[in-house]
């Protein structure tokens, strides 16, 4: 199904709500404003197998954007809206767009990375005009609301993060469908999440990210409803549950942190009971944090690893998830292969890097490097999103790291993560990263960079009372010998952390990560 579907039969029903300004996007307004877009790419010559891109924050007219292009047989990349000029550039230029959809708050990042991007032959933007874009309601209004005569399928070619490196695009072949044929996304979450056309479905994340945007297509592609806040919340999102009795979301763990570390007061006073699936990814969850939501929220909780590769996918459902606590799930998509640093396979309890055989095709745009250092050496065809863990007995996988990340000290594997999971359920911890720093004797010391909870005082008494805390918990060795304290960590709304960029601070001057 796709929205022209619905569109037809349920023509006046809800696609998408606008928080907190309530702006209601229709099934008709989003099936013809798409199709307006997809009329006009096609007069400007654009066919089967060309990109174009979005470069906006949260907006109503987002996902218009990305149906077009799925009904056209495009290739759509959804850019970062916090990007610069330069790096929004690069990704145009990278993914050779040939038009550009942006908004007035994005407008002169927008006009700046044009610069780097001279192959961008028709920049639109929404709600006005802007020196350098056309009006994008005045150019789709002179075309028809009707579909295209066909509409081949089109596909996503999103970029990964670049929170270790420049960001890459993730390309698949184009299926040689049509767009009538249905998104795979709606099946899964059809499927696996019990979604219907009577899912009231939440987005608190950033919609150009794999995650809300894939399920946020899922949904309309079911006919359900998507509740898309500009940007997260916690107290606005808990309202909007009670609100808009939303029955379905996903979260990153940082934002389970918040809402639990509202006041009791504030929490209690929201009616969540109309919520049956709560689905969370995209970063490792501590288990107190998962239970404490459990606990508030009831067995609800669904969990999955992947990426944006799709290489595979974990599941794990919420009694799943109780009775093998820390747990990401095991395969539903591609099968799981652990293998130590000879590129053999290890035993059920050993841990190693994490790679997925028997999955989707993929390759970096432009990259064939990049798409080579992700395979199996032993060309087995498996691919690895580089994390570290392993599978139990019973071929549950457990996350223990990102390999990028990890620490070596005196020789000894250290993997912040484990110490991150203690730190982060301090009360007077809002956000925490652990990293190596350089050490002459040891080669690395283990480094907590801490932002706290609001009105708390940092200094050396706190540093005291957090390595304490650690001590308490974990071995010596995996506890921070220093705490720094920064005012916010320079995370994505996504909830990954540019762990590098704070890694590189420490290692200024240096000419390598090893000493």
């Amino acid at each position: 199904m796709y929205p022209g579907a619905h569109a037809a039969a349920t023509p006046d029903k809800p696609a998408l709500i606008m928080e907190p300004s309530g702006e209601v996007l229709t099934y008709r307004q989003l099936d013809e404003r798409s199709n307006q877009l997809a009329h006009l790419w096609r007069s400007h010559g654009l066919r089967t197998g060309d990109h174009v891109a979005v470069f906006m924050e949260n907006h109503p007219r987002y996902l218009e954007v990305v149906w077009a292009a799925l009904r056209s047989g495009l290739y759509l990349t959804t850019v970062n809206s916090y990007l610069t000029g330069e790096e929004v550039g690069y990704i145009l230029d990278d993914s050779g767009a040939r038009s550009m959809v942006s908004s007035p708050a994005k407008a002169s990042v927008a006009h700046a990375a044009m610069k780097h991007a001279p192959g961008v032959e028709l920049a639109l933007i929404v709600d006005g005009d802007a020196p350098g874009f056309e009006s994008y309601e005045a150019a789709i209004a002179k075309h028809p609301t009707g579909p295209l005569d066909e509409e081949p399928a089109g596909e996503l070619m999103l970029y990964s993060s670049g929170t270790t490196g420049r960001p890459k695009g993730i390309k698949r072949p184009l299926r040689g469908s049509s767009i009538a044929d249905g998104q795979l996304i709606g099946a899964l979450l059809g499927g696996v999440f019990s979604v219907t056309a009577d899912t009231v479905y939440l987005s608190p994340a950033p919609i150009y990210h794999s995650a809300p945007l894939g399920f946020s297509l899922g949904v309309q592609s079911i006919g359900g409803t998507v509740v898309m806040l500009d940007k997260f919340d916690p107290v606005l999102a808990l309202s909007c549950i009670e609100r808009h009795g939303v029955t379905s979301s996903q979260w990153v763990p940082t934002m389970f942190t918040r809402m639990l570390k509202l006041p009791e007061e504030e929490r209690s006073r929201f009616d969540v009971s109309s919520l049956e699936v709560a689905i969370h990814a995209a970063a490792p969850c501590p288990v107190p944090v998962k239970q404490a939501m459990m606990d508030w929220w009831g067995p609800i909780l669904w969990e999955y690893y992947a990426g944006t590769e799709l290489n595979g996918f974990c599941l794990v459902k919420p009694d799943e998830w109780l009775a093998h606590p820390g747990t990401v799930g095991r395969p539903l998509i591609g099968e799981l292969h652990i293998l130590g640093e000879d590129g053999q396979e290890l035993p059920a309890g050993e841990a190693g890097t994490v790679y997925f055989g028997g999955g989707p095709a993929y390759e970096y745009h432009n990259d064939p490097a990049k798409t080579k250092e992700v395979q199996d050496p032993a060309g087995r065809g498996w691919t690895t999103l580089g994390d570290v863990g392993y599978v139990d007995e019973e071929g549950w996988l457990f996350l223990t790291d990102r390999k990028a990340f990890m620490i070596i000290s005196g020789g000894v594997n250290i993997y912040p993560q484990e110490t991150e999971n203690v730190l982060t359920m301090h009360p007077k911890v809002a956000d925490v990263a652990v990293l190596g720093a350089p050490n002459a004797e040891m080669g690395e010391e283990v480094k907590a960079v801490v932002q706290t909870v609001d009105g708390i005082e940092t200094g050396p008494d706190l540093e005291q009372e957090l390595l304490a805390y650690c001590r308490e918990h974990l071995a010596h060795y995996k506890c921070p010998r220093t705490i720094d304290f920064e005012q916010e960590l320079p995370r994505l709304p996504t909830g990954k952390l540019y762990k590098g960029k704070l890694r590189d601070r420490y290692w200024a001057g240096h000419e390598s990560h090893i000493l």
